[in-house]
């Protein structure tokens, strides 16, 4: 009887802790879509506007078509890896572990940001409305109120993130109900229903077009956070690729309709006040300081709201790989017993956050996201060449099309982007980047072993 009592034991010991599957399609797509922001096209307005001279809903258009080329490849590739680690765990196996290292090494910088990023801006707007207040205050506030919510665990996330949502819709609808309203009055049917925002042939230059639409791709940054919440999605196979195209799809829709408007009440981009706060001088001409003062709260909502996700994304991208032992375990894949949540890793992304916020500024924030972002982007589109067309794979038949040509256009597109990056952002990602190369050969002595022990089968 005795003999037995170790193995009882064994067998009623309590299970490790371990991602739950508790998400849905929806919870997935308002995840991405609060990650990238219903108001993504707002800070770009104006820029773009002047860009394309005129035609910035062309650019937002163009943009979604060309990031839902990588968007299919992100999505194909989750449904053969469905684990959390996103384009680590996919050029991990699609290329090799070497390669997957490195492109999740330069994914963890631009999910770093993405926290970052919003933190400054929500900061600073704060600091401007209220300035007896000091900008470290309303750092030490974002910090912490991104922290505690996603502490609390997936699921309490994911119904902050459908509140933000509602709340910011419910602005940018009446936005678009206003901007109509204007636009009538002004130019009857003919200007609320008018091709020159599309094509404009006194204005139109290809040029100028196609350097507008990079820019207009960063309305789309973030969608792939999608996918590093495949290890906690019922279905991971159907509803990932699914949510992922369905999240660029939403926002390309929701973002051309806003820019739409924008650009048909105010025509003109040589007359902006300001290039980056165009949109907000729009608001105030259709509906004046209420509206205006409206948008500059759904703004810092927004931070909150795309801060929230992207710690999210990359306390679990910490997971996947500290699981895997490629980064050290005890610490980055440890999960809490109560909550079953990556508390080490949102902690520390929370603390590298505070610093970046009070020591980095806001344009050069967003040029190392737009660094590991697309460098990201073209190790997957390569991953998927090499899994969906070299290797044909589950057995199935080779396709020209979908298997090469799709994301070999996705690879283009993101290689021109990432090419037309500043030089500072170049240099320092390219040092985020050769710290993460001799970490991996050091580890791997000198590359003839793979960095860690993999398990993307998941949990």
């Amino acid at each position: 009887m005795s003999e037995h009592i170790p193995q009882a034991a064994a067998d009623s010991a309590p299970a490790p802790p371990h991602l739950r599957r508790v998400l849905t399609l929806w919870d997935l797509v308002i995840y991405g879509i609060v990650l990238i922001q219903p108001i993504a096209p707002v800070g770009i307005f104006g820029i773009a506007q002047k860009l394309s001279r005129g035609h910035v809903v062309t650019t937002i258009i163009l943009a979604m078509l060309a990031i839902m080329l990588t968007a299919f490849s992100y999505g194909r590739m989750a449904t053969i890896y469905p684990s959390a680690g996103s384009a680590y765990t996919y050029v991990g196996l699609g290329v090799n572990q070497h390669a997957g290292f490195l492109v999740g090494w330069a994914m963890f910088l631009d999910y770093l940001m993405i926290p970052m990023i919003n933190t400054i801006y929500g900061a600073l707007t704060l600091h401007r409305l209220v300035p007896a207040l000091p900008y470290l205050f309303w750092v030490v506030l974002f910090t912490v109120i991104i922290l505690t919510l996603n502490l609390r665990g997936i699921r309490a996330a994911a119904q902050a993130n459908t509140i933000l949502l509602f709340i910011m819709t419910a602005v940018i609808g009446a936005f678009v109900v206003l901007a109509v309203r204007f636009i009538f009055h002004g130019q009857g049917w003919a200007g609320v229903f008018s091709f020159q925002p599309f094509y404009n042939p006194q204005t139109f230059d290809v040029h100028a077009v196609a350097t507008a639409t990079s820019l207009a791709a960063l309305t789309y940054i973030g969608f792939d956070g999608v996918t590093t919440l495949a290890e906690e999605v019922r279905n991971p196979k159907r509803t990932v690729p699914l949510a992922t195209v369905l999240v660029c799809l939403i926002t390309g829709i929701f973002s051309s309709v806003e820019v739409y408007l924008a650009r048909q009440v105010w025509p003109d981009y040589h007359t902006f006040p300001n290039l980056e706060t165009a949109f907000m001088d729009v608001t105030r001409r259709v509906g004046g300081t209420v509206l205006f003062d409206a948008m500059g709260i759904i703004l810092i909502v927004a931070c909150v709201g795309s801060g929230l996700a992207g710690q999210v994304g990359a306390a679990r991208l910490l997971y996947g790989m500290g699981r895997d032992n490629v980064l050290p375990n005890r610490i980055f894949g440890h999960l809490d017993p109560r909550s079953s949540n990556p508390t080490y890793n949102l902690w520390l992304i929370a603390a590298v956050g505070f610093v970046g916020a009070i020591f980095l500024s806001y344009e050069r924030t967003a040029e190392l996201l737009n660094f590991g972002a697309f460098l990201a982007f073209m190790g997957v589109n390569l991953a998927a060449i090499r899994e969906l067309y070299f290797r044909r794979a589950q057995g199935g038949r080779r396709n020209f099309l979908t298997g090469l040509v799709v994301p070999g256009l996705g690879f283009i597109f993101c290689l021109a982007i990432w090419w037309s990056l500043p030089l500072p952002a170049k240099v320092a990602g390219g040092a985020w980047f050769m710290i993460g190369l001799v970490y991996d050969g050091v580890k791997s002595r000198g590359f003839r072993r793979p960095p860690g022990t993999l398990d993307f089968a998941g949990n």
